[in-house]
């Protein structure tokens, strides 16, 4: 990574995001209501988002994590998934939450939803904190979304540029 670069100004707030993932949560309960979901976190970036949402779920919740990446150590999407720690829970029959910390090209997420709707889930839904559609170069949305956010390189709040500022309080970008 270029040292040069720097972190910007806030864009969103620890407070924000905070305030947001409880209200996603509260509306996972009305959509799942008398049901159960598996929150499936995508390693490393989604870990702060989804422990501020499944704290306002009320609903029998399970967790796991997937690792992936269509990056690597890029600044840009491959195009290419590779699945580098899949899941420990049997999906069969379950409402899958799939937990993103940010929907850019939408090259994973799209292939995550096939995979899991390919496993036998009886639904698949995707709760991301971050959606950027200028980013797009498939065609997929979030089904909960936290906040839109300009064609910048995010960092923050588990979001990285190689590694470095996941553990920002708050959303930001290199400058």
């Amino acid at each position: 990574m270029d040292n040069r670069q720097t972190v910007g100004e806030i864009m969103i707030t620890e407070e924000e995001i905070r305030a947001r993932a409880a209200e996603i949560g509260l509306q996972i309960d009305k959509d799942y209501a008398g049901e159960s979901v598996l929150l499936v976190g995508i390693l490393r970036g989604a870990v702060p988002w989804m422990v501020d949402v499944m704290k306002s779920i009320s609903l029998d919740v399970e967790i796991d994590f997937m690792a992936c990446s269509s990056y690597g150590a890029a600044t840009k999407s491959s195009g290419v998934v590779k699945i580098n720690k899949d899941l420990d829970s049997d999906v069969v029959g379950k409402n899958v939450i799939i937990v993103e910390d940010i929907v850019d090209s939408g090259t994973t997420l799209a292939y995550l939803k096939k995979y899991f709707a390919n496993r036998g889930t009886k639904s698949v839904r995707i709760c991301c904190m971050l959606d950027k559609p200028e980013g797009r170069k498939v065609d997929i949305e979030a089904d909960y979304v936290g906040f839109v956010v300009k064609d910048l390189f995010i960092v923050g709040y588990g979001l990285d540029a190689n590694q470095k500022y996941r553990q920002l309080p708050y959303i930001s970008y290199l400058k």
